[in-house]
C-alpha cells in the first residue's frame, strides 16, 4: 500500500510567516491509498462499511497549509488552536476533557475508534473541544464496554471530526512551530482563502475559557472509583474537606479523591476565596482547564486568598498560582 502526497506547491513556511494571505501562499495537501482493498480481501478481513456517513473536508491552517481529509460526525465550519496528543488509546477521554476546550485535538496513534465510546469513561458532561483530527477511522468496534461507534458519538453532540489526513506531517508542524490557529470545514462553497482568513484573525489568547466549562453553582461530590478498578481500596486514612475549583475539573480526579475518604465541595471557577475560607477545608484544590491564564485574573486573585490553606493543583492550576506567589 502506498501513500501519495498531491499538490505541493513550494514556497516555504517561512513565506507563510513574512507574507501577507494570497492564492499562491496555499499548499494543498491529500493523502490517498492507491491500492484499495478487493472485495474478496474485504470479506476476509471481515471490514464492514462505516455505518455513518463521511464527505469531503478540509482543515486550513494559519501557516498557509491546506489538508484535504474525509469527514465524520458533525458539518460545517470551526476555528480552533490544532494541538496534538501521544496517547495510545483514552480517546474519550480526551473529546470530554475540558481542558481541551476550543481546541482541534490530533491523535499521533494513527488507527482510532476501534474501541468505541462508554458513558463510563467521560470525564465531563459534555464534549467540549473544537473537532477530533485522525489518520484512519476504525470502520468495527469490538469491546466489551462499547455501546456506540465513535462516529455516531460525534455527531450526537454536534462534534466535528476528520480522517485520512496525514496526521504525522502535521504534527512535525506543531512540534517546529508550535500550536497553529486552524479552521475546519465541509463546506464546499468556502474557498481556502476565506478560511486562511478566519484562521490568521482568531485567537485563543486573552480569551476566558474556564468560564464556559465550569459548574454554575456549588454541589457536593460523592461518586468514588469502581471497586473493580480500585486496587487500593483498604486501609484508607482520615476524611479530609476539600474545596474543589472547578476550571474544568475531570471526574476521575474527584473519584479518585473520593475513594480515597475526601468529603469534596466542588465550586464555581468565579467562587469568593472568603467563602471558601469560611468553609474552613482542610485543602484547597485548583483544577486543570483551557485556555489563556492571564485571561482569568478572577482566578489568581482567588489563590492569592485562599493560599491561607493548604493548596495543591494540578495542570492548569499552577498557571494561575504562579502569579499569585510573591517571593
Amino acid at each position: 500500500m502506498e501513500l501519495a502526497i498531491k499538490n505541493r506547491i513550494a514556497p516555504t513556511t517561512q513565506d507563510f510567516l513574512t507574507s501577507k494571505p494570497k492564492v499562491k501562499s496555499l499548499r494543498v495537501f491529500s493523502v490517498k491509498c492507491i491500492t484499495s482493498l478487493s472485495s474478496s480481501d474485504v470479506a476476509a478481513t471481515g471490514v464492514a462499511d462505516r455505518p455513518w456517513k463521511t464527505s469531503d473536508a478540509r482543515l486550513v491552517l494559519e501557516d498557509g497549509s491546506v489538508w484535504r481529509a474525509k469527514s465524520f460526525g458533525a458539518r460545517g465550519t470551526q476555528v480552533g488552536e490544532v494541538v496534538f496528543n501521544t496517547s495510545l488509546t483514552g480517546y474519550q477521554e480526551i473529546l470530554t476533557d475540558p481542558s481541551y476546550a476550543g481546541q482541534f485535538v490530533l491523535m499521533t496513534n494513527p488507527h482510532i475508534g476501534n474501541t468505541g465510546v462508554n458513558f463510563d469513561d467521560e470525564e465531563s458532561r459534555q464534549c467540549f473541544l473544537a473537532g477530533l483530527v485522525i489518520r484512519s477511522l476504525s470502520t468495527s468496534t469490538s469491546n466489551w464496554r462499547c455501546t456506540k461507534a465513535l462516529g455516531d458519538y460525534l455527531l450526537e453532540r454536534n462534534l466535528m471530526g476528520i480522517y485520512d489526513v496525514d496526521t504525522r506531517a502535521i504534527t512535525r508542524r506543531l512540534r517546529q512551530d508550535g500550536s497553529l490557529i486552524g479552521v475546519l470545514t465541509t463546506e464546499e462553497s468556502k474557498t481556502d482563502e476565506e478560511l486562511l482568513e478566519m484562521s490568521r484573525s482568531w485567537d485563543i489568547v486573552g480569551i476566558d475559557l474556564i468560564s464556559g466549562v465550569t459548574c454554575t453553582a456549588p454541589y457536593e461530590w460523592v461518586d468514588k472509583t469502581d471497586p473493580e478498578w480500585d486496587f487500593n481500596c483498604e486501609g484508607r486514612g482520615d476524611i479530609y474537606h476539600v474545596i474543589a475549583y472547578d476550571f474544568g475539573i475531570k471526574h476521575n480526579i474527584l473519584r479518585r479523591l473520593s475513594s480515597y475518604g475526601c468529603k469534596i465541595t466542588v465550586v464555581p471557577s468565579n467562587w469568593p476565596a472568603s467563602e471558601t475560607l469560611k468553609m474552613k477545608p482542610d485543602g484547597v484544590l485548583f483544577s486543570n482547564g483551557p485556555g489563556d491564564p492571564s485571561a482569568v485574573p478572577y482566578a489568581v486573585k482567588t489563590v492569592r486568598i485562599a493560599g491561607k490553606r493548604p493548596c495543591f493543583w494540578n495542570l492548569y492550576g499552577p498557571s494561575v498560582a504562579w502569579p499569585s506567589i510573591r517571593w
